[in-house]
């Protein structure tokens, strides 16, 4: 009996980025890491910072928030979770599966400005938004310098 498999257009261009990475500079991605590891599929995250902090958006459709975990270590803020294929049944005959399923797990590692008490979490509509303040020391802040 022959197993299911997922096909992954972009598996062959993360593959030769890793033998790129590995033939310049004797190391892998954190993408194969990622696969090695089990995690079979990458949500899209954009991050942007403004002068109070980071926002991090994350892609997550068709997740709950009990369905992320999110967790700091070290500095190292880590989303996980898995999305699962709910829609299965036996006298279902599909054509194409496209979207991916099974777990994931992204790592960031945050600049020391941040406060790491205050970081908030949010999710509506399939985006987790996380809000990371930084430090009020590390705010910019403007002086007046008085000419004499």
């Amino acid at each position: 009996m022959s197993k299911l498999q997922t096909y992954h257009p972009t598996r062959d261009v993360w593959n030769l980025s890793d033998e790129i990475g590995r033939f310049f500079w004797g190391l892998g991605s954190p993408r194969e890491s990622e696969r090695e590891a089990g995690f079979s599929w990458t949500p899209a995250v954009d991050i942007v910072e403004d002068k109070e902090g980071l926002k991090l958006h994350a892609e997550l459709p068709g997740l709950k928030r009990e369905d992320v975990k999110i967790n700091i270590r070290d500095g190292v803020l880590t989303l996980q979770g898995e999305r699962k294929f709910q829609d299965e049944k036996k006298d279902d005959n599909y054509y194409r599966i496209e979207r991916s399923y099974g777990m994931f797990a992204r790592s960031f590692t945050l600049p020391k400005t941040v406060d790491l008490d205050k970081i908030r979490a949010t999710m509506k509509d399939g985006v987790l938004e996380l809000s990371i303040p930084k430090k009020p020391e590390a705010k910019e802040r403007e002086v007046q310098v008085e000419v004499h």
